[in-house]
């Protein structure tokens, strides 16, 4: 009509902004996953690798010991995926009914001994923990570096020595970097996430254990799509390099 005014030229920018803005709202997205501690630095490594490849997305980790993750999952803590450093942990979520489908075994660690730097209580093997005046760092039993621990000993033939009950191995560690324990057992993984205030004494194969690490979707997952995708960066190829660098052992 002569006259007549176009005024869609004046709103129709702002619905296209509107359009793209809940296009870039709803394309944004969490996985957030459940991981032992051991893997802090290995896994905010692959989180951030995660991240770069899927644009808009956030990867938000929980890294505390299996043991206290089980509980939050089994208690109904939100979580898409749990990394366990252990398959006895990861077994009493799937025996609670939290796990979808199959866990997979996706990196192995070793034990060491970590002691203040220069070992100044001349520590040479696990033999020598429970000897007269050293203050010892352990995990809790419950936790798997503690029951790992035990079987190193027991292998070795020696008692576990009276030490503290710490929450996850990254106490122990810190427990040792701060002076407030001679020496500790830990994974080989933590020894250099630990500093340069502690330094590893070996543990001989005959006397370590081969701890295995499982991943699974988690079964209530809110965004079980982005949990499917983050199990599968960390089995990929890029997942195994950035596991190795941080010196996991592969499956």
């Amino acid at each position: 009509m002569p006259g007549r005014r176009d005024t869609t030229a004046g709103w129709w920018p702002w619905v296209l902004a509107s359009i793209l803005l809940g296009a870039s709202v709803a394309a944004a997205e969490t996985v957030t996953v459940f991981a032992a501690a051991s893997l802090t630095e290995a896994f905010r490594t692959l989180g951030r690798d995660f991240e770069a490849a899927h644009a808009g997305t956030t990867v938000a980790f929980n890294f505390a010991s299996s043991s206290t993750l089980v509980h939050q999952i089994v208690e109904g803590a939100p979580a898409d995926v749990f990394a366990s450093a252990d398959e006895e942990n990861m077994q009493k979520a799937a025996d609670a009914g939290e796990i979808a489908g199959t866990p997979q075994v996706f990196a192995r660690n070793r034990l060491a001994i970590i002691v203040t730097k220069g070992n100044p209580r001349h520590v040479t093997g696990l033999a020598d923990l429970g000897g007269p005046g050293l203050t010892i760092a352990l995990a809790a039993p419950v936790v798997p570096v503690g029951r790992y621990a035990a079987e190193a000993f027991a292998k070795a033939g020696v008692p576990v020595p009276a030490g503290s009950n710490e929450a996850d191995v990254k106490a122990v560690v810190t427990r040792v970097s701060m002076g407030e324990a001679d020496a500790g057992v830990v994974y080989t993984t933590d020894v250099a996430a630990g500093g340069d205030r502690i330094e590893a004494v070996s543990i001989p194969d005959a006397q370590n254990v081969l701890a295995r690490y499982p991943i699974a979707i988690v079964k209530r997952a809110p965004n079980a799509a982005g949990a499917r995708a983050f199990v599968a960066h960390v089995m990929s190829p890029a997942g195994r390099r950035a596991l190795t660098a941080a010196g996991f052992l592969a499956p």
